[in-house]
């Protein structure tokens, strides 16, 4: 259900009612881009069933999804039509277009294919923890995070979010993990890691695969490369990639979290399934968070320092 996991502190002022959010988002409900329109962007209902609800609880969790349609039209193609264009006014009047007047074909040219243009759909699930005060999006990039927030905040009046951090940047933690060989209590290091060069020549080495408890990995970070990607398991139920970013990527269940009942119904394994991967890294958020040494307090400006190469080698971890 989840692919990655990108955590927000809700503020202590926020507080909405399931009723209220679904009633926020019904005005913001997805509706398919029109002939000339770009993209799209709305709420659609979780279960993937028309007019259903827009926020589902199950648990005491809550879930919502967000749709994104896009058209495209590939600039070749627009330069190609421009082109055209071009040529047909010099042959008519004798005269070549400026600067100002290609631009101005260029986006007639756009327009004009643009009900032609074929439509790309994706979503993004939306994860609401409202005892534990947290929301989670199910984003790989900040970007495309950053679109839900400001499609939530659009709709939903006064949420105020921000990303967590904590007291220990993941690059230093994950620079000790590796140099150490010893993880933090309920985690395990795996076979995948990126490491970059700190200094102006953006040196990367990539482990993909590969056992990381060698020499090699451990001098590399010694000579200055810090780990921006790393992967781990939890608990021998979890298994995915922490960036420096404090993302989590590649998010998958080890065989056997998962029970699959073939009869059960649609809606019997989609609770299901949301039961389950809620219930479980809910459970890994916090180990996750004491891991790199606790939550910072929302209002803290303070970045996680990332620490150097010879910072790292003194830091008493």
């Amino acid at each position: 259900m989840f692919k990655n996991v990108m955590v927000y502190r809700l503020g202590p002022a926020w507080s909405v009612s399931l009723e209220q959010l679904e009633a926020a988002l019904q005005p913001a409900r997805f509706v398919e881009c029109g002939l000339s329109q770009e993209k799209s962007v709305g709420w659609v209902a979780p279960r993937g069933q028309e007019h259903a609800a827009l926020v589902e609880a199950i648990g005491g969790q809550w879930l919502l999804k967000l749709m994104l349609e896009s058209k495209a039209v590939p600039g070749s193609v627009i330069t190609r039509k421009a082109k055209e264009r071009v040529a047909q006014i010099e042959a008519a009047t004798g005269r070549k277009p400026g600067k100002k007047e290609i631009k101005e074909i260029k986006e007639d040219a756009r327009l004009a294919l643009l009900p032609m243009a074929f439509t790309k759909q994706g979503s993004v699930l939306v994860w609401i923890d409202p005892a534990a005060r947290l929301l989670m999006i199910d984003a790989g990039s900040q970007g495309k995070a950053d679109e839900v927030m400001t499609c939530l905040a659009k709709s939903v009046e006064g949420l105020g979010a921000v990303l967590v951090q904590t007291t220990i940047s993941p690059v230093a933690a994950m620079s000790d993990w590796l140099r150490s060989q010893e993880p933090p209590a309920g985690f395990s290091v795996d076979r995948e890691c990126e490491l970059k060069a700190a200094d102006d020549s953006k040196a990367v080495v990539r482990y993909s695969r590969h056992a990381l408890d060698i020499e090699e990995v451990q001098q590399h970070i010694t000579n200055g490369k810090l780990p921006t990607r790393l992967a781990l398991t939890w608990e021998g139920r979890i298994s995915f990639v922490l960036t420096e970013g404090l993302q989590i990527r590649k998010l998958a269940f080890v065989e056997g979290v998962y029970q699959d009942d073939a009869s059960a119904s649609k809606d019997d394994r989609f609770d299901a399934d949301a039961a389950i991967a809620t219930g479980e890294i809910r459970k890994l958020i916090p180990d996750l968070l004491e891991a790199l040494g606790g939550e910072m307090q929302i209002g803290v400006a303070a970045a996680p320092k990332v620490l150097t190469a010879q910072e790292l080698a003194e830091a008493p971890f």
